[in-house]
């Protein structure tokens, strides 16, 4: 069974040695700034006998931050840093995406360089606490984006995925899955717009469909993937047509020819094949919790192409050693999941070590 994960597939432009892919995971260990450094090099380096690594959110504008101490993508110092990261990462032989995600109203005036309220489809507050610098404080309310603005934030998108490029990385990975802006524009409850980009779902999964576009334009679809989690309640997320919606977005996304699909999967296994039979190349699917043989099966069956491992890959840097060889695995220590330093970081040890 775990044979289907061996297997050499290429995505659009990117190369890959097998299938089994490192998932982005936030990890809030860059700097103030956003910039990322030489123990986020160390981290992503010790993980690239991954097929793909997927990083961690990284915002393409300062309205697009919503957490401390994420990564930006979107000036000359993130691009400095950024290329740390891909020259470690490439020279360990791995290939390596920045995915690109704009937080929307998952956002704090206190957590951004700006200090602004933060942006969304629409003026509607999430339910729930962010933590900021002086602790756990209520999500404000969203100032709901213009039409001129929308059209802004395509070009925040654009913009990011160049710098992406300059920072010599493989590809991005545009996110629009887990209640973050893109999934905001999808869903009923968060988006009550009037205009072009609301309202019926030709309109909703407009904002998606043209950021998908502006990205492949600038950087070529061949190295442009998007992330999706169908009914994915996250981020206070209320979808009442999620199987009208995906296969429609989904179909307006196909004729991009982007280089793969990224699908969140919350255990809609109809929609998945429906989903699956809609996408004309590479799908790499997330099943969450689910273990390696059911992943790998996955593959065998056609359900995915390439499958992601999230806090797997996080406590095992030699994660596809492992799986290899069938050695156990390291336990995952969630009370370091989310900003530190080296502890629970770049300190898990390896089956050499």
């Amino acid at each position: 069974m775990l044979n289907a994960l061996w297997n050499p597939i290429v995505a659009g432009d990117i190369a890959l040695r097998h299938r089994l892919a490192m998932a982005p995971m936030t990890r809030n260990r860059s700097t103030p700034d956003g910039v990322p450094t030489e123990l986020n090099a160390e981290y992503y380096a010790q993980r690239a006998s991954h097929a793909l690594i997927i990083t961690e959110g990284t915002q393409p504008s300062a309205d697009g931050q919503g957490y401390l101490l994420t990564p930006g993508i979107y000036t000359e110092a993130h691009i400095a840093g950024w290329r740390k990261v891909t020259d470690a990462v490439h020279a360990a032989d791995g290939r390596i995406v920045i995915q690109l995600m704009h937080v929307g109203r998952m956002s704090h005036p206190d957590n951004t360089p700006h200090g602004r309220q933060p942006v969304a489809p629409s003026a509607v507050r999430p339910s729930g606490e962010m933590f900021t610098v002086s602790g756990p404080r209520e999500i404000p309310l969203p100032r709901e984006l213009s039409t001129e603005e929308v059209s802004s934030t395509v070009d925040d998108f654009r913009r990011a995925a160049a710098a992406a490029i300059a920072a010599d990385a493989d590809g991005v990975e545009i996110h629009a899955a887990n209640g973050y802006l893109l999934h905001q524009f999808l869903a009923t409850n968060t988006n009550q717009r009037t205009d072009r980009y609301g309202g019926s779902i030709a309109n909703r999964i407009r904002f998606a469909e043209t950021v998908a576009t502006a990205v492949a334009d600038e950087i070529g679809a061949g190295r442009t993937g998007i992330r999706i989690s169908p009914g994915n309640p996250f981020n206070d997320i209320v979808e009442n047509d999620t199987p009208e919606l995906y296969p429609a977005l989904v179909r307006a996304l196909a004729p991009l020819g982007l280089a793969y699909l990224h699908i969140g999967h919350g255990g809609d296994d109809q929609l998945l094949r429906t989903l699956r039979g809609l996408w004309p190349s590479a799908l790499v699917l997330n099943r969450a919790f689910a273990d390696i043989t059911t992943r790998a099966k996955d593959i065998e069956e056609g359900l995915a192409d390439i499958v992601t491992v999230g806090s797997m890959a996080l406590a095992n840097p030699d994660l596809v050693e492992r799986v290899r060889s069938g050695a156990p695995l390291n336990t995952p220590d969630p009370t370091t999941f989310y900003g530190g330093g080296e502890a629970g970081y770049t300190d898990y040890p390896t089956r050499a070590a």
